[in-house]
């Protein structure tokens, strides 16, 4: 019985699953768009905006990371907070070339 209350917190009805489709689709849009536009130096950083929305939505919605324990939840933010660091050190090396 435990088992299948567990399981039941975990999933979500398909509607959540059709709106974060429709809603990874738009932002997928958004990036074509962004990409067609000239707006400088700021290409780059709205496509990394976007890409975080998506990610976001990916990792609370498909990967149930809202119903995970907090462990959990701190080495995802570590290893977000290392992937950051690393873009910013990235961009940082790119703008003094």
């Amino acid at each position: 019985m435990k088992e299948n209350n567990v399981q039941n917190e975990h999933s979500h009805s398909y509607g959540i699953y059709i709106l974060v489709w429709l809603g990874l689709l738009a932002l997928t849009g958004l990036t074509v768009a962004v990409a067609g536009l000239d707006i400088g130096r700021f290409t780059v950083a709205t496509a990394i905006i976007i890409a975080c929305a998506k990610a976001f939505l990916v990792l609370s919605i498909f990967m149930h990371l809202r119903s995970e324990g907090k462990t959990f939840s701190v080495f995802v933010f570590v290893a977000l907070l290392f992937l950051a660091i690393s873009f910013i050190l990235l961009f940082a090396d790119y703008s003094f070339k």
